[in-house]
Parts: C-alpha cells; sequence; structure tokens
C-alpha cells in the first residue's frame, strides 16, 4: 500500500464510523433467516432504516435513548411489519448479533498500515461502549486504535453539531486535522458540515443525499483510502 499520493499527510487524526463502516450490520441476516425463513434480508433492511431513524428522532425531540435500546425497538418494529413474532428466544439471538457483526476484509490491514504510519486512530460512533467494546475486543482490533468515541457520553446523536465537536475536544485536535470516514451518507455530510474532511465509503453504490455537503473523496472499500 502507498498512502494515496501523500493525501493523508495532512492529517493527524482518522476517524472511522463504526456501523456499516468498519462492521458489517447485515451479518444479522444469517440469524434473522433462521428464525423468520424467506425475510432474513427485508427484518435485516428494516432493522437498520428504523435504527437510524430513531436515532435521528431521538436526537430532534430532545429524548436520549442509547442505542441499543433503540437497536431493540427497531428490531421489534421490523418482526412487526413482516407479520412475525419475536419471541423471548429470537429477540435475544438477533440482539447478540450485534456484539458479533463481521469485520469487512480489509478493515484489519488497512488500520494497521495507518496505525504504524502515526496516525491517531480512533472510532466515532452512535453506539454505546457496552456495544461497541465487545465487537472490538471480538475481533481484536484494541491495539489499532487509541480511542473508541461513542456519542453515549454527551447523549447527542450524530449528525448534531455537538457530536463532532465533542470527538474533536475529546481527541485534542483540530476540526481541520481530522478526516472522518463513514459508510452513511448523512454521517458524512454531518462531519462536512462540522468541518471534517470526509471520505464516503460507498460500499453499496448509493446516490448522494446532500450535493451541498460533498464528501472530499467517495471509495468502495477502506483499500482505496491508502492507494
Amino acid at each position: 500500500m502507498n498512502n494515496g499520493g501523500g493525501q493523508l499527510m495532512k492529517f493527524k487524526a482518522i476517524l472511522f464510523d463504526a456501523y456499516g463502516t468498519l462492521f458489517d450490520v447485515h451479518t444479522v441476516i444469517e440469524t434473522c433467516e433462521e428464525y423468520y425463513p424467506d425475510k432474513g434480508t427485508k427484518i435485516s433492511q428494516l432493522w437498520r432504516q428504523k435504527q437510524i431513524e430513531y436515532a435521528m428522532q431521538s436526537q430532534i425531540m430532545g429524548r436520549y435513548v442509547d442505542f441499543y435500546e433503540l437497536t431493540k425497538k427497531s428490531l421489534r418494529y421490523a418482526v412487526d411489519v413482516v407479520e412475525e413474532e419475536l419471541t423471548p428466544e429470537s429477540e435475544e439471538a438477533l440482539l447478540h448479533t450485534y456484539f458479533r457483526l463481521n469485520l469487512y476484509s480489509e478493515v484489519k490491514q488497512v488500520l494497521a498500515y495507518l496505525k504504524e504510519k502515526g496516525y491517531l486512530l480512533a472510532i466515532f460512533t452512535n453506539g454505546p461502549k457496552h456495544m461497541i467494546d465487545p465487537l472490538v475486543a471480538h475481533h481484536r482490533l484494541g491495539p489499532l486504535f487509541d480511542d473508541v468515541v461513542s456519542i453515549d457520553e454527551i447523549k447527542q446523536y450524530k449528525p448534531s453539531m455537538a457530536s463532532y465537536h465533542y470527538a474533536a475536544n475529546k481527541l485534542e485536535v483540530e476540526r481541520d486535522e481530522v478526516l472522518f470516514l463513514s459508510s452513511n451518507p448523512w454521517d458524512i455530510a454531518g462531519a462536512k458540515n462540522y468541518g471534517f474532511s470526509t471520505v464516503w465509503v460507498n460500499r453499496h453504490h448509493q446516490v448522494p443525499e446532500h450535493r451541498e455537503l460533498t464528501p472530499n473523496r467517495v471509495i468502495h472499500d477502506l483499500t482505496n483510502l491508502v492507494k
């Protein structure tokens, strides 16, 4: 790997969103299929969509609920939509998958490369530590990150300005020293609005949502960051 022609050199810190960026949220499809045959993909899509919507609604209403509780609530919604019943057993099994989500295949190699180059690396997520820490431990990512920053610490969901400001302050960096990566277009827009340089990890070839807040770069997986 090279460093993208020196494009990364101006940054002190590189921040990564977790869900969809480092970890595949649709890992849950397999378990969904075990309990609800032929409906796993639909449940997974609805689950993720509602999870994001509930977080934003929570932020707008000023009624903070941690991301685990929203994940549970959105799972119940998704199963209701496909007209199935969520049992205590299936709920526990499906929620447990969030602590064992698959890591995208290129992540470890890219993180190790960036760590060797001396960048401050951190996860910046809507997930609380009790959800993120087991994932990091499961994939043995701890040594590759300098910090894990959760909005749960200030109860201000991304893409609020306060959330990105908190991340920069906690890491003791200026906003123009930060490169932020996310697979979520709304997260990229929020970070760009705050003043971070952004890279949209557009894994699923989505179309842009906010053309007035375009990312500095678009890539399809993290390998492209260092090519």
